[in-house]
């Protein structure tokens, strides 16, 4: 009985001491690890948040970019690291969905390996061409790679650019050549360089370049035109209503984070939604921001990452790629 009586008393006192956890946090910087290289779409949405943190939780947030094998590298070392809130990491499609199918020793699980905080933007993706390449509507590229394998540059296995180069090949029926690079960043300088002739881009990365006439766009990956770039059609509008791609980047905390702690980093990354600066240039590069209720709710990442890993997972297997 007395054993019973401690344990209960243990309980109560954890109970309580909660909210004065979350109320004492942060007490020091806080670190985002990005898994993929500087520069890229990840690192940006990373560094424009963690801006705006840095000021709403009167604590410097550190962007710490991790690379390699998919951006799994980094993730990992965000599941395993302490769960006090002071490692955080911008998870997408690839890390937090793709990897499911990709890696068959993958040292986490996304669906339970984190605490979900908020999803954070949505992009779709762009198709760019080097800007010399004989092309000009998404047909053009289908012709030309029935004729001869093209090279398609993506920020790695299992990267947004990668699942929609797999889903390409699924609905046009054609096999291109692909040509992995660590971080989306590399693969646009090899574009805009021409040594790769196509990239399945992020529109918040992609519109920059496209606006100054370095690389050609052919069409993006959304049910609507991009607002970034709206002289560019819709692949539906190009006649292949199937080629859709949504791309989102969200924020995630380890398992085991106090829910206190999650509330209170929630509640940060709300607020650099709110803030119309933010909001702004998340507009002019093309990303849409969750809409404010329900999908900005921890709950609503844990389901759309579920969802994703269901949605992806078969088709990465039938390609064959898993590692």
């Amino acid at each position: 009985m007395r054993i019973v009586k401690l344990a209960v008393a243990l309980a109560a006192a954890l109970v309580a001491a909660a909210p004065a956890v979350a109320q004492n946090y942060p007490q020091r910087p806080i670190t985002i690890i990005v898994p993929f290289a500087a520069g890229g779409p990840t690192d940006i949405l990373a560094r424009l948040l963690g801006d705006h943190m840095s000021r709403t939780l009167h604590q410097a947030v550190i962007v710490e970019d991790v690379t390699g094998a998919g951006g799994t590298i980094g993730s990992t070392r965000a599941a395993k690291a302490a769960p006090d809130g002071y490692t955080l990491v911008m998870g997408n499609i690839g890390t937090h969905a793709a990897s499911v199918g990709l890696y068959k020793n993958l040292a986490y699980d996304p669906r339970t390996s984190f605490e979900p905080v908020m999803l954070v933007a949505t992009t779709p993706m762009v198709l760019t061409v080097k800007k010399d390449l004989p092309v000009k509507t998404l047909k053009d590229v289908v012709a030309l790679a029935k004729a001869r394998k093209i090279t398609m540059g993506s920020a790695g296995t299992g990267s947004s650019a990668h699942l929609t180069m797999l889903l390409f090949q699924h609905v046009t029926q054609t096999q291109v050549q692909h040509v992995p690079y660590r971080g989306l960043s590399k693969a646009e300088n090899d574009l805009l360089a021409g040594q790769i002739e196509t990239l399945f881009d992020q529109v918040l990365s992609a519109s920059p370049q496209i606006s100054a006439g370095g690389v050609k766009a052919i069409v993006v990956t959304a049910p609507e035109r991009a607002k970034a770039i709206p002289d560019v059609p819709t692949a539906a509008e190009a006649g292949f209503p199937d080629l859709i791609t949504i791309t989102w980047t969200a924020l995630f905390a380890p398992k085991g984070t106090p829910k206190a702690i999650v509330a209170k980093l929630n509640a940060a990354v709300d607020a650099a939604m709110h803030d119309e600066k933010v909001a702004k240039r998340l507009a002019e590069l093309g990303a849409d921001l969750p809409a404010p209720g329900e999908q900005r709710t921890p709950e609503y990442l844990g389901k759309l990452v579920a969802s994703e890993v269901a949605k992806w997972t078969p088709l990465i297997r039938a390609a064959g790629v898993a590692n």
